[in-house]
């Protein structure tokens, strides 16, 4: 950013502050306050804002403001802007959802290897985001994650070998996959990573798939799955609903197999 633009964006820090509801938009304002004078480049700034108030809607007129720093920084060569603008508008928090913007942005970072945006390309043709579901290119995005490190490609590959997309199906590997998953997370990677992750490994221990059935070692990673989920739908990772629900069902699920190999004859004690 220039030192001009740094000096029109504190401006506009100021005007968009006074358009914003303190009540609604509480960390927002707290954050234009304590930082009136403090120089940011475009990427650190919209970055920094995306973060406030992430359990709400983000007001259009901020939507608007991040989405121009996200652009300056994009034009500057900036791949996690790029990427990060795809982001909000897969999310749709400050707008109306666009898949078709997101893969644009996702597209563009990807192809300057932005290992991020490939890893959200996967998902988009996973589950078929604005676009025919393609396997074959979700793996191949997936794939250069999961190479590179990102545990959430790693347990979609998972999940690919779980069902059978594009690859054969090997519940299997699938199960030693998510297990990779659960040893190498690091802490920064759990509140992300280990939901989803226990979600996957209560079912293949509930169901059998993969591993020898076994109840408690469900209810162990369903509980484990349900705390970190808890956590990530408070944070405003909202699409994580459903998948919290299901590890709390699971729970119930185990539970029940659990009681229901109790021994049955009652005994008076002593």
């Amino acid at each position: 950013m220039t030192e001009q633009n740094n000096i029109s964006s504190r401006e506009q820090r100021g005007h968009i502050k006074l358009e914003l509801d303190p009540v609604a938009s509480p960390e927002t304002v707290a954050f234009f306050t304590e930082h009136e004078t403090d120089e940011f480049s475009s990427y650190e700034l919209a970055s920094a804002l995306v973060q406030c108030d992430k359990t709400v809607a983000m007001p259009r007129v901020l939507f608007d403001f991040i989405v121009d720093l996200y652009k300056d920084a994009a034009a500057a060569g900036n791949t996690d802007a790029m990427n990060d603008l795809g982001a909000l508008y897969y999310d749709g928090r400050g707008c109306e959802q666009d898949f078709t913007k997101a893969v644009y942005y996702y597209d563009t970072a990807a192809k300057l290897g932005n290992r991020q945006a490939q890893e959200n390309l996967g998902y988009c043709y996973y589950y078929g985001r604005n676009m025919p579901v393609d396997y074959e290119k979700a793996f191949h995005y997936f794939a250069l994650g999961a190479f590179d490190g990102h545990l959430i490609s790693l347990y979609k590959i998972g999940d690919m070998y779980q069902n059978g997309y594009y690859v054969e199906k090997n519940p299997v590997e699938a199960f030693h996959i998510y297990n990779r998953c659960i040893e190498t997370m690091t802490d920064d990677a759990a509140p992300l990573v280990a939901g989803p992750v226990f979600l996957r490994l209560g079912n293949c221990f509930l169901n059998g798939n993969g591993v020898e059935g076994n109840a408690k070692n469900a209810l162990i990673c369903f509980q484990q799955a349900e705390r970190y989920l808890y956590d990530m739908v408070a944070g405003g990772n909202v699409m994580y609903k459903k998948s919290l629900q299901a590890a709390i069902e699971g729970q119930a699920k185990a539970r029940e197999s659990l009681a229901a190999a109790l021994p049955k004859q009652d005994r008076k004690h002593d």
